[in-house]
């Protein structure tokens, strides 16, 4: 019995340590099955997305390790027991949906971060099974649908992120019960309704960003409880009605941006409450009433923004208080009374625009006391006196404008001697000066306007101006010879002054002039020969003064001249056959002088011209027979003795003349006469050599046509597409015409197959020069390669000594300029077919720039290459200006494109690249919003910026307002546009980028 106590004793000692093992094992072995599982939950998600071979997913795989934990795999993330508590695929790519994550099978699952991918689709609404998530961001994916109300039951959820959607509905109520949140994005999405005031039970709240959705309603007032918020953004939405005054309980707030909206009524003086403020920014609204004088409490203040309002009475003197403030914008409103000079006191402000409303009395002199102070605009008031004499006491002022005031005097001497001025508006005011004294002096100043004042006398010398307008003052005596100091000048207007004598010689050495406007002035004597000199001038008036004598025949060196007007002197002689040479001329105005002879028949080479005034001449002979002069209206053709053709107003030629009996009449009649029987008598003599060279010529087309290129793209035989185009279009007879331009006529050709193609058939080469026929191959080779959906379909080209000739498919709507030009078409154009028009640019220009080898340049986007097919699709073409880009060599080239199109820098760089492509379609993508050319904008785009462009003010009036999904669209199409259009093209993104963003956002 002893040795059986002991016995069992003995496994009684030994029974706890087994059993310990044994839970061990077992708890090994459901730790093991459950991360298995886990494992094979991932990979079915992973066999769903659409990349699952991606490179960081490769190593999602199971097969070649004899773990199956999933807590090695890139992006995943284990606690101790081996279960998942974190995925992070942030920046990858991942495309597909989330239809497939494992939510049941993921217990521990606390963080998720799939930002900045390709998903898609709706967030399930078994995301709350995801019990203790406290991390979740989905932002900058393409996820549709509503906000699912389930993610209400997510109590632990301290952020959620998804921003960046296309998420639309409203906002859950149920998102109030997330009582641990402390960070809420719903920003960038398409969400509407209004704000819930559930909202206002999320204590723990610390940032709250709402901006860029279609949300409308008031702004709820339980807002106010979130003691702890330090970022509140509702800005870009359709909110309206009041401000609540219980956001002024936000004591931790430190930014508070509700521009673009619809809000009224007052701003509440308790927002002076709000001690943690830095930021404001309540542009763009309908508010009204004063600003309140307690935001002079708001000491940590660096930006207000209250521009674009109904803001009245005057701008408080406890604005001074702000010793922070860096940006005060207040233009835009009805603000009046004087500008307080407690606003000398701000020594931080950089930034001060108050334009655009009604204040009156002097321009302090305490503003000279901001020495930090860039941007003054005080532009459109009542603002009378003089300037302040050390309005540029620091020494840091760039731009000032102060247009449209009632200023007088003399240019004070503080801003005489302010080097960092860049930038001057002061026209229309009453100012006077020597423009010698005031103008010479300043090192970087490039832009200046100082028209419709009383400045006299002499121009300066300063060689950084690039843009100097004069009209309209009383500048007197002769244009002095020191213009040619300014060498960098680009813009030069004199306009509607009383300058006398010539134009000095010297002009000619400002060899960077893009616009030259000399009109209504007394200048006179000839035109010198050296404007010729001048090669980039695109835009030349002379009108309305007393130029006499010939028209030099060196203003047909001026190649890019756009614009020609020299109407209105005592012009004699005949015009000159050099205007042959004007190849991008489109306005030619050269009425009233005393112009003699025919005109050149030349004329009909130039294909760009479009619009003539030759009235009031001693004109004679027949007008060329091209559009200009054909369609010329009966008032530009008036005024002559001896023109005649097929025009309003005027005979058809014949041979005799109304007098038929003179000698140059009989001399015109029988002289033809007598030389066709001569040629009669001596052509029997020559019949059988005419019939041997005849022979010789045959043989020579045989042989020039087997030197002949064809190429094809397309299912077309080469040859037999020729030879059907030269059939189709009758050897390229005008009546098939469609279309002209500088470098070729576009044809509509039928063919028997029923396609129907466009064919461009190119001005001719220089004959015999091989290696223009090798250039011409090499480029549009590179061309017809190119397969994009909205690039003009190629089909082929062909290329002789006497015809080259591009073939691709023929759109039925088309140009988008035609479109927008007229009022009836355009409305058929509406703003999601706008939108989509950006689109399918962005993405055809992101195409040639980035995934063709070598990248290509078109050089010429303007609404007239854009073409449009019968779904309203676009489509990129003419490619006639296109070069192919070569990374190694020189891209240093002549100024190609369209006027008003082309980039700031092709002016005085010459150097073309992917982003002078970029900035014209900034241009075109503005003017698809405007609905014309968009001139105004851009000539005020050194002040403007996408927040102070508001919408409303730019669309295109002839269609109805955008819906509110839309105009959100639009809001961010204009953001991106002024970025494409920065002066600078290092500031302007890639047209990658520009593809990224609109992927994402549109």
């Amino acid at each position: 019995m002893h040795a059986e106590h002991l016995l069992i004793m003995k496994c009684l000692t030994l029974l706890p340590p087994l059993l310990f093992f044994l839970t061990l094992l077992s708890s090994s072995l459901n730790v093991a099955s459950d991360s298995a599982a886990e494992a094979q939950a991932i990979l079915k998600w992973k066999a769903s997305l659409e990349n699952q071979n991606h490179s960081l997913l490769l190593s999602w795989n199971t097969s070649k390790s004899n773990n199956p934990s999933p807590c090695a795999w890139s992006g995943i993330h284990c606690n101790h027991a081996d279960s998942v508590v974190r995925i992070n695929l942030t920046l990858i790519g991942v495309k597909g949906t989330l239809h497939s994550f494992p939510f049941s099978s993921l217990p521990s699952l606390a963080e998720v971060d799939l930002s900045t991918n390709e998903l898609y689709g709706i967030i399930p609404p078994q995301i709350s099974l995801l019990s203790k998530l406290t991390y979740l961001d989905l932002s900058y994916n393409m996820f549709s649908g509503q906000i699912p109300p389930e993610i209400g039951h997510l109590i632990h959820l301290g952020t959620l992120h998804l921003a960046g959607n296309q998420l639309n509905g409203s906002i859950p109520q149920e998102i109030g019960q997330l009582k641990s949140m402390t960070e809420l994005a719903l920003c960038s999405n398409y969400l509407n309704d209004s704000i819930p005031a559930s909202l206002g039970n999320l204590s723990q709240l610390v940032s709250l960003l709402l901006y860029d959705n279609s949300l409308s309603g008031p702004i709820p007032p339980e807002l106010g409880s979130l003691r702890n918020l330090s970022e509140l953004y509702m800005d870009t939405n359709r909110l309206s009605g009041p401000i609540p005054a219980t956001l002024g309980n936000l004591k931790s707030l430190s930014i508070l941006f509700m521009f673009n909206n619809s809000l009224s009524g007052p701003i509440p003086p308790e927002l002076g409450n709000l001690e943690s403020l830095t930021e404001i920014s309540l542009y763009h609204n309908n508010l009204s009433g004063s600003i309140p004088s307690s935001f002079g409490d708001l000491r940590l203040l660096t930006l207000v923004h209250l521009y674009q309002n109904n803001l009245s009475g005057p701008i408080p003197e406890e604005m001074g208080n702000l010793k922070s403030l860096v940006d005060l914008e207040l233009s835009e409103n009805k603000l009046n009374g004087s500008i307080p000079a407690s606003l000398g006191k701000l020594s931080n402000l950089e930034i001060l625009f108050l334009r655009d409303n009604q204040l009156s009395g002097r321009i302090p002199n305490e503003i000279g006391s901001l020495l930090k102070l860039t941007v003054l605009e005080l532009d459109k008031n009542n603002l009378a006196g003089h300037l302040p004499p050390d309005i540029c006491r620091g020494g840091s002022l760039e731009n000032f404008t102060a247009n449209d005031n009632q200023l007088v005097g003399p240019i004070p001497r503080g801003l005489k001697s302010c080097t960092s001025l860049k930038r001057v508006h002061l026209a229309r005011n009453r100012l006077r000066g020597n423009i010698s004294e005031d103008l010479g002096v300043y090192p970087n100043l490039y832009f200046i306007d100082m028209s419709d004042n009383e400045f006299y006398v002499e121009i300066g010398n300063s060689r950084q101006i690039q843009r100097l307008d004069l009209s309209s003052n009383h500048l007197i005596g002769e244009i002095p010879k020191e213009i040619a100091k300014l060498t960098s000048l680009l813009e030069l207007y004199l306009r509607g002054n009383q300058l006398s004598g010539s134009i000095p010689l010297e002009l000619g050495h400002v060899s960077r002039l893009l616009r030259l406007d000399l009109s209504a002035n007394q200048l006179r004597k000839s035109i010198p020969e050296t404007i010729g000199n001048l090669p980039m001038l695109f835009d030349l008036n002379l009108s309305f003064n007393r130029f006499s004598q010939r028209i030099p025949i060196e203003l047909g060196k001026l190649s890019n001249l756009v614009f020609l007007d020299l109407s209105h002197n005592v012009l004699s002689g005949e015009i000159p056959e050099a205007f042959q040479s004007l190849q991008s001329l489109t306005w030619l105005n050269l009425s009233s002088n005393n112009l003699t002879g025919e005109i050149p028949a030349t004329f009909e080479q130039l294909r760009g011209l479009d619009t003539v005034d030759i009235s009031y001449n001693q004109l004679q002979g027949p007008i060329p027979n091209c559009k200009a002069f054909q369609l010329a209206s009966k008032d530009a053709l008036q005024g002559n003795n001896g023109l005649c053709g097929n025009a309003s107003g005027l005979t058809p030629c014949t041979v005799f003349s109304k007098k038929g009996h003179n000698n140059k009449t009989l001399f015109v009649v029988m002289f033809p006469l007598l030389l066709v029987c001569s040629l009669s008598i001596s052509s029997i003599a020559f019949l059988f050599t005419f019939k041997k060279r005849k022979k010789d010529a045959d043989e020579e087309r045989q042989s020039s046509a087997s030197e002949e290129i064809f190429f094809t793209a397309s299912s077309f035989d080469g040859r037999v597409l020729y030879q059907e185009i030269i059939g189709a279009t009758k050897d390229f007879h005008a009546q098939y015409c469609v279309g002209k331009g500088g470098y070729g006529n576009v044809y509509k050709a039928e063919l028997s197959s029923g396609d129907v193609v466009a064919v461009k058939k190119f001005h001719l080469l220089h004959t015999g020069k091989m290696e223009d026929q090798r250039q011409f191959l090499k480029e549009v080779r590179a061309l017809v390669e190119t397969r994009h959906r909205n690039i003009v379909k190629f089909y082929g080209f062909c290329s002789s000594v006497d015809r080259s000739f591009l073939v691709y498919k023929y759109l039925e709507r088309g140009s988008l300029a035609s479109t927008l030009s007229n009022d009836e078409e355009s409305k058929k154009l509406d703003w999601n077919k706008r939108v989509n028009i950006v689109k399918g640019v962005v993405h055809a220009l992101s195409y040639l720039h980035h995934d063709c080898t070598p990248p290509i340049v078109h050089r010429d986007i303007t609404s007239s290459n854009i073409l449009l097919d019968l779904e309203y699709e676009a489509h990129l073409s003419d490619f006639g200006t296109a070069k192919l880009l070569n990374p190694d060599s020189s891209n240093w080239t002549n100024i190609a494109g369209t006027y008003g199109y082309i980039a700031p820098e092709l002016s005085y760089t010459m150097k073309v690249t992917e982003k002078c492509d970029v900035y014209s379609f900034g241009v075109l993508a503005l003017e698809l919003i405007v609905g014309g050319y968009p001139g105004d904008f851009l000539s005020n785009l050194s002040i403007l910026t996408a927040e102070r462009i508001p919408l409303n003010h730019v669309l295109d009036q002839r269609l109805l307002p955008p819906q509110p999904d839309v105009e959100n669209k639009l809001v961010f199409i204009l953001k991106v546009v002024v970025s494409c259009l920065d002066n600078n093209p290092k500031s302007r993104p890639t047209m990658h980028t520009v593809s990224q963003l609109l992927f994402d956002r549109i």
